[in-house]
């Protein structure tokens, strides 16, 4: 059985010294929900700073049956850590060494600052006046939360998918701060088909007549539009094949009907019945602001680099070493996009492995495949 743990919350930033944004905006303060795991050895030497996926949590290991904040968003299926084969005594990040932290992002609706937070001039949520995020945004605040913690250089930062972005972008604003990167099945800029795709969900979201722009709080929210973006979203993390097969073993019936249309098959009703799942545990207003830094991203101009030689001549400069996992299956960040990546840091004389992972899983191996990736992970963390 996995060990209760309990969300731990952060808090920078006031009235009169805001938090202020990337691209103009301002908070007042910047609430967010991270745990630990592990133990920080006498030096803080051993700090493993841990990036979460697009719709994931800070909660990656253990049991959490309840967040502060949350609502009736921490469904069960939540309770239990999203890595929990990954991190532990003995596993690939190995808790009897190192000391992991996750944070859920700023905009996240797990207990950090978000659209739907309290704005204090106004007595109301933020909803549409929430500003916009960047990924950079997200490093500097991870930043403050690592010195609040006493970190001043981390043993490794990880992010797969989303969170390999991030991870990045925070081993290269602040590369004396990190001395390992492992990047799983993302990338360096955001491809034109994703910036598509992520635009595709967006129009989904703004087009359902409860979003109201933004500001559904206190009413009805935006679930048909948020149910079909994850939709579109949900066949780039799951290999084709694995839906089909899911489809049929799953106990999902078909025969739904829509306005018209009754839908008709097992695959059908196996993506619908995964969009109507995911609107019971996340906000939409989360997803879009998620979606619009992800839509955006390109990790020079992110780490404040005219290009990728100069942006990784740090992680030259200061020894960094990188670990970057690509899956042969994936439709979410194509193969090609680490291969850019992997091309960068060689051109900038970085220490780099490359892997493919050979699965039938899609995206979502680095979740579902731990004994995959542990070899090369436990070796990168002990050279």
């Amino acid at each position: 059985m996995s060990a209760n743990i309990q969300t731990r919350f952060f808090t920078t930033g006031s009235a009169d010294e805001p938090v202020m944004l990337r691209e103009g905006g301002v908070l007042p303060g910047v609430t967010l929900a991270y745990e630990v795991w592990g133990e920080l050895n006498e030096d803080c030497s051993n700090g493993i700073l841990l990036f979460h996926a697009l719709s994931g949590s800070h909660h990656a290991v253990g049991y959490n049956p309840s967040i502060e904040g949350t609502g009736d968003l921490w469904q069960p299926e939540l309770h239990h850590g999203w890595w929990e084969e990954m991190i532990g005594p003995g596993k690939a990040i190995d808790t009897n060494q190192f000391c992991v932290i996750c944070a859920n992002y700023l905009g996240g609706c797990y207990g950090s600052t978000s659209p739907a937070s309290i704005n204090p001039d106004t007595g109301k949520p933020w909803g549409s006046a929430f500003p916009a995020i960047s990924a950079a945004d997200q490093a500097d605040l991870m930043a403050r939360l690592l010195d609040e913690l006493g970190i001043d250089v981390l043993n490794a930062v990880v992010g797969p998918s989303v969170g390999g972005l991030l991870a990045l972008t925070f081993a290269t604003r602040f590369p004396t701060r990190v001395k390992n990167v492992i990047s799983m099945a993302s990338g360096f800029k955001t491809t034109v088909l994703n910036r598509l795709i992520l635009f595709e969900q967006i129009l989904a979201i703004e087009n359902d007549p409860h979003f109201k722009v933004g500001d559904y709080y206190g009413g009805e929210p935006p679930l048909y539009g948020l149910a079909l973006a994850r939709m579109i979203s949900q066949k780039t993390f799951v290999h084709l094949d694995s839906i089909e097969r899911r489809a049929r073993r799953d106990v999902v019936q078909s025969g739904d009907v829509l306005a018209w249309y009754r839908v008709r098959d097992q695959v059908q009703s196996y993506m619908l019945h995964q969009g109507k799942k995911f609107v019971g545990r996340f906000d939409a207003n989360t997803y879009l602001r998620i979606i619009d830094m992800w839509s955006r991203y390109d990790g020079a101009s992110e780490g404040d680099a005219e290009n990728a030689a100069e942006l990784f001549a740090r992680s030259r400069e200061n020894g960094q070493r990188w670990l970057v996992f690509s899956i042969d299956s994936d439709f979410c960040f194509y193969p090609e996009e680490q291969a850019e990546l992997v091309k960068h840091l060689e051109e900038a004389k970085v220490d780099v492995m490359h892997i493919t992972v050979h699965s039938e899983k899609g995206h979502d191996s680095f979740l579902l495949e731990p004994d995959l990736y542990t070899p090369h992970v436990s070796w990168l963390l002990s050279r």
